[in-house]
Formats: structure tokens, C-alpha cells, sequence
């Protein structure tokens, strides 16, 4: 918060959308989600913001893409809209979300347009040498192609598809001007076995996502509900065998 205040003070936009960012960041990964809506809301006041400007795009467009999706409303992560003027890497955060919230809220038949933009962005990336936001893209574009094979149930394409984008994350070293992907691929892999009730799987890869972006709310959050099935499903399995070695009359 400090840096944002000496950010507004030397009238640096750029630095000062930064900070908010990160600020964002920090209250959803604490729980403290009112004063990052709060943040948002600031955001939206500011005018006539220079979204061709890397700096001033990423973090305008991050924001509110991370409120929604860290809160998993998918149904508003389906309405996003991308930013005019801006970066074609900033332009697909907008288009990755809104493939993700489509295959997400039962309308996964809608994504070929999001996976087709986002493959139309990682081309000219590539070819213009900018491999880092390339392979960003690729990564992204997997998870999108991922979520809409879990929703046509295509679950061990779906889980291929997410590994593979998990590797290649894991693999690319983040540049200091992000905070990271909105949403670690790695967390994405656990949150698809907890959707498939492999809490086993899904807890490795929780703990795997934690241990590259240690305190994340949404792993933490995933990891808890993994051993909750685990035990609900430990139980369920143990039931029937105690029924049996119970004694009939001592059963009612």
C-alpha cells in the first residue's frame, strides 16, 4: 500500500497500477477479499488509462480477471472482455479467462473461438522472437482446451492436456513484472482431480503448487478439501466392512 501511495504521489500510472496489482494479489491470497474489491473499485474510477502501455494493461486487465477467478465466479469470468488498445500477451489473459469461465460454467461448446484467438496470439509471439509470452500463451491456451475436455468428459485428455501445461510453467522462470499466472496450472491439475474424486492426485499436485508459489489461498484451500474427501471416502469404504463384523442384535 505504501508503494502505491509514493506511485500516485510521483503521478507514475504505470508503477502505481503495479502496486495494485500485487496489492490485489495479497488481499485474495489472505482472505481480506472486500478490500481487494475495494482496490478494483479503484481501479474503475481512474480514467483514460493508457492500456496500449504493457504496464498499465497487464495490471487494469489482471485485476478484476483476478478477483473473479480466485473467487471461481465463472459465470462473470465468461463475460470478460478484452482491452483495446493493448499487448496481444495482455490481450489473451482476457481471452484465456474468458475460454476458461465458458468451459467452466456448462458452456464449453462456446470455446473455440477463445482457444482459436489465443493460438492466433502465440504465433506472432513466436515468430517475433518473444518466446516467454509464447509459451505464456501455449500454457494457457492448454488449460482452456483441458477445461473443455473435463466438461465433454474427456477426463484423461483433459488431465494430459493440464499436466502438460503445468510442466511447462513449472519450467519458465517468471518475469519480475507479474506477480505469476492468475491461476497456477499446477492448482488447476489438483482442482480437476478433486472434480474427478482422486484426492490422492489432487493433493500432490496442491502440494507441488504450493511448494513453487508457497501460501496460495486457492491450493491451500484445495488441499483441505482433498483430505476431506479422502476421509469421507475412507469412511464410506469402511462402513460396510463394520457393518459386517457388528453383531446383529447389537446393531439395533
Amino acid at each position: 500500500a505504501a508503494a502505491r501511495d509514493a506511485a500516485h504521489r510521483a503521478g507514475d500510472i504505470g508503477e502505481e497500477l503495479h502496486t495494485m496489482d500485487y496489492l490485489v494479489y495479497a488481499y485474495l491470497q489472505s482472505g481480506r477479499d472486500a478490500e481487494a474489491a475495494a482496490v478494483i473499485g479503484q481501479l474503475k474510477a481512474m480514467p483514460q488509462l493508457n492500456t496500449a502501455d504493457f504496464k498499465v494493461g497487464y495490471a487494469s486487465t489482471a485485476m478484476p480477471i483476478r478477483y473473479l477467478v480466485e473467487r471461481e465466479r465463472w459465470v462473470d469470468v465468461a463475460l470478460v472482455i478484452p482491452p483495446k488498445p493493448a499487448p496481444p500477451h495482455v490481450i489473451a489473459i482476457a481471452v484465456w479467462a474468458r475460454g476458461l469461465g465458458l468451459a467452466r460454467s456448462g458452456h464449453a461448446g462456446e470455446v473455440r473461438k477463445p482457444i482459436d484467438d489465443l493460438q492466433g496470439i502465440e504465433d506472432p509471439l513466436h515468430a517475433a522472437g518473444n518466446h516467454y509470452w509464447a509459451t505464456q500463451v501455449r500454457v494457457m491456451k492448454r488449460e482452456v482446451v483441458a477445461w473443455a475436455a473435463r466438461a465433454n468428459h474427456m477426463d484423461e485428455e483433459a488431465v494430459s492436456l493440464l499436466r502438460q501445461a503445468a510442466e511447462e510453467e513449472d519450467a519458465l522462470e517468471k518475469l519480475p513484472v507479474t506477480p505469476g499466472p492468475i491461476v497456477p496450472a499446477r492448482e488447476q491439475l489438483g482442482d480437476m482431480f478433486l472434480e474427478q474424486r482422486q484426492p490422492d492426485l489432487a493433493a500432490k499436485e496442491f502440494q507441488a503448487a504450493l511448494t513453487l508459489a508457497p501460501g496460495r489461498r486457492g491450493a491451500l484451500r484445495g488441499g483441505k478439501k482433498a483430505a476431506e474427501l479422502r476421509a469421507a471416502t475412507n469412511a464410506g469404504a469402511l462402513e460396510p466392512t463394520l457393518r459386517r463384523r457388528i453383531p446383529h442384535d447389537r446393531r439395533r
